[in-house]
């Protein structure tokens, strides 16, 4: 059986480009919780609109392999800040049924992680630019 790497990198995308996508797009008109989260830890509030940019920008560049790499580090910050801000507790707990409590949030970065360090593949938007 011949490899489809591009193909399998266009899969993989896809799948967390467009799962993130729908927690910005649930987001979209108030991030007034994001708000008092931030207040309530004395770091601006005009941060939680970096939400925008880390669930709705990055995953859409993601889905469509233009600038994979850059996206996806950014695609990183958003996981790793919502990591810190809201789930750090859970870091080394589990769930009720045995799975790690944070599973989805350690899926969505190490998928990021591959594609910045794999690229976008061929199957992309743009491919020839070394943050593709």
């Amino acid at each position: 059986m011949n490899k489809n790497n591009d193909l399998g990198l266009l899969i993989l995308r896809i799948a967390i480009g467009a799962m993130m996508l729908l927690h910005g797009i649930a987001k979209l008109g108030d991030v007034s919780f994001i708000e008092g989260m931030l207040a309530g830890k004395g770091i601006p509030s005009f941060i939680a609109y970096g939400v925008y940019i880390t669930e709705i920008v990055a995953p859409i560049l993601l889905i469509i392999g233009y600038r994979t790499r850059l996206a996806a580090v950014v695609f990183i910050i958003g996981t790793l800040t919502a990591l810190f801000l809201v789930h750090s507790a859970d870091l080394f707990s589990l769930n009720d049924n045995g799975g790690w409590k944070i599973e989805l949030l350690g899926l969505f970065t190490f998928a990021a992680l591959t594609l910045f360090f794999t690229g976008g593949g061929k199957i992309a938007a743009s491919s020839s630019n070394k943050w593709d």
